[in-house]
């Protein structure tokens, strides 16, 4: 392998980009790691969004030293953050990010003490790190990554590779150290990710070919929404906007009957800043898009076309905008006061899926329900609180991989907010209904709905997605699973939903039961749920039923019994 003594910005974009599309390619192969055999495993996805908000953030940055793209990665994983293991990378490219402040380039040295520097700041980032998880193989490939600059602290791939290997060899160890894994005989899904990221820089520093980086049209078109945004807003004169014409064009390099000039990003570039502002230039080896705003649009096209073939042209008079836009503000602040006046001092959070369920929620007097089908990132809980008017703010999370990302984003919060860590719909709804008061303060609410939660059984009814041996349970590919507070209890063959809701309410209804609630999924129906009732009051025929069409997707009924 060629010596790299240095990662300059250009490697470390290229790095960070073939991680976010390395995940993307194995997100399933990651998700196929869930200990629990559901149909919900997500682990690879969360990191996949994660990384991807991180690549955004940094490809957006225009500081291009690395200090400030570090910074701007670490920025982007942080605010995207989902779930457990995207918020555990999220604070390791933190730490990552904090070592290398004010750096131009990374040597040998520098990389694998920033290296080192994420594996601390992921072990504090957990409250009760646990062994045989990413934990672990960020550590030992940290390690190995400073061992091997004491022994070459002039080559960057040496230490790649050195941080790549052990990742890899520590991956495996993770079902000797957590028997959960070694019981189900997977290896940690979220140590897997970071093996993935570690690969990918090894492969951009060794020179090893790895996934094409095409125009992110996602993030550019975010990016293009920000630019016309800022030039278009309620409070500026149309007369005052100097450059009146928005355009967009997205050039084939090389391509067509126009095309007389080869392509050089920097000539392509200072002629179009020539002709206005807002300029944004994107490209790869194919394509180049281009969003200006200009009092020539035909001078941009005809510029394009000199480099290749146009596929796209796009413009839009901005002075005509802006007066829809100066109504659109009035009516907007009108609204805003409105909403003023009617926000709540103390605001509730949850996250669910499921329409009926959401509409529970609501009912019950949550203030703001996200969607919970893919696990909100820091970002959306954060915007959520912010959206609620409220003066203070609580968030039931209802899934315990959502807890960090709830955690992060209260650190992110100016208003005090406070995490009622529900693990469940059910936790969520009974500590709604009976611990909240919006008239209490905050530290009491959250007090007493943590303190109701408790009161309540959660069961859930699915089907496994695979064949394993759990707490000495063996469970089949298709088999009618029941989980009790979280934990697989039941397993019966065939998919047999009716028979595995008998066995679970057996366990979960004891002499102090009163209320039995159903809640049905999109997967089954009402009478089902009626199966299930009958099966709970021939246990007990004082109980009170309660059915609702939940419409949760995954889960065809969850049960709680208070």
């Amino acid at each position: 392998m060629e010596v790299v003594s240095n990662i300059t910005n250009v490697e470390f974009g290229k790095m960070i980009n073939a991680a976010a599309s390395a995940l993307k390619d194995n997100a399933d192969k990651i998700n196929k790691l869930n200990v629990f055999p559901v149909p919900d495993g997500d682990t690879g996805t969360n990191m996949t969004l994660s990384m991807a908000s991180g690549a955004e953030y940094e490809r957006q940055e225009t500081d291009t030293t690395i200090g400030a793209l570090a910074k701007a990665t670490s920025k982007g994983l942080l605010m995207g953050a989902r779930g457990n293991s995207g918020v555990i990378l999220s604070q390791i490219f933190r730490g990552f990010a904090s070592s290398v402040e004010g750096k131009t380039t990374l040597s040998a040295r520098d990389f694998a003490d920033a290296l080192m520097g994420g594996a601390e700041t992921a072990y504090k980032a957990v409250m009760k790190p646990t062994e045989g998880t990413i934990l672990t193989v960020v550590r030992e490939a940290a390690g190995a990554a400073n061992q091997a600059a004491k022994e070459d602290n002039k080559d960057v791939v040496k230490v790649a590779q050195a941080a790549f290997v052990a990742a890899e060899a520590a991956l495996a160890t993770t079902p000797d150290l957590l028997p959960v894994l070694k019981e189900v005989g997977v290896v940690d899904s979220g140590g897997q990710g970071l093996v993935i990221v570690l690969e990918a820089f090894f492969a951009v520093l060794s020179g090893q070919e790895v996934g094409e980086t095409t125009v992110d049209n996602a993030g550019l078109d975010a990016m293009i929404k920000g630019l016309h945004d800022s030039g278009v807003q309620g409070e500026i004169n149309p007369a005052d906007i100097k450059y009146g014409y928005c355009t967009e064009i997205m050039v084939d390099i090389a391509q067509g009957t126009t095309y007389d000039q080869k392509f050089d990003y920097d000539k392509f570039y200072n002629h179009l800043a020539q002709l206005g502002d807002s300029l944004l230039v994107i490209n790869d080896d194919e394509v180049v898009k281009v969003h200006v705003h200009t009092e020539n649009p035909g001078e941009v096209i005809s510029w394009g076309t000199h480099f290749g073939s146009l596929r796209k042209v796009k413009v839009d008079n901005m002075r005509d905008q802006q007066v829809e836009a100066a109504a659109a503000a009035q009516a907007t602040k009108a609204a805003n006061k409105a909403s003023e006046q009617a926000a709540v001092d103390l605001a509730v959070i949850t996250i669910a899926t499921g329409a009926g369920v959401k509409d529970l929620f609501a009912s019950a007097g949550a203030t703001v329900v996200l969607d919970g089908e893919q696990a909100p990132s820091t970002q959306d809980l954060v915007d959520a609180v912010k959206a609620s008017g409220a003066k203070a703010a609580i968030i039931l999370p209802n899934d315990s991989n959502i807890f960090m990302a709830a955690q992060q984003a209260v650190e992110l919060l100016e208003i005090p907010t406070a995490v009622v860590k529900t693990r469940t719909i059910q936790q969520g709804l009974t500590s709604l209904v009976l611990g909240y008061n919006p008239n209490d303060d905050l530290t009491t609410v959250a007090n007493e709905m943590t303190d109701t939660m408790a009161e309540v059984i959660s069961g859930a009814l699915t089907t496994s997605v695979r064949d394993t041996t759990l707490g000495g349970l063996e469970i089949h590919d298709g088999d009618a699973i029941g989980l009790l507070d979280g934990k697989i209890t039941v397993a019966v063959a065939d998919n047999d939903l009716e028979s595995a809701a008998k066995q679970l309410l057996a366990q979960m209804i004891t002499d102090e039961a009163e209320i039995v609630t159903i809640i049905f999924g999109s997967q089954s129906n009402q009478a089902g749920a009626q199966a299930i009732a009958d099966a709970a009051l021939a246990i007990d025929e004082d109980l009170e039923i309660e059915i609702h069409d939940g419409g949760q997707p995954l889960y065809p009924y969850l049960i709680s019994v208070e």
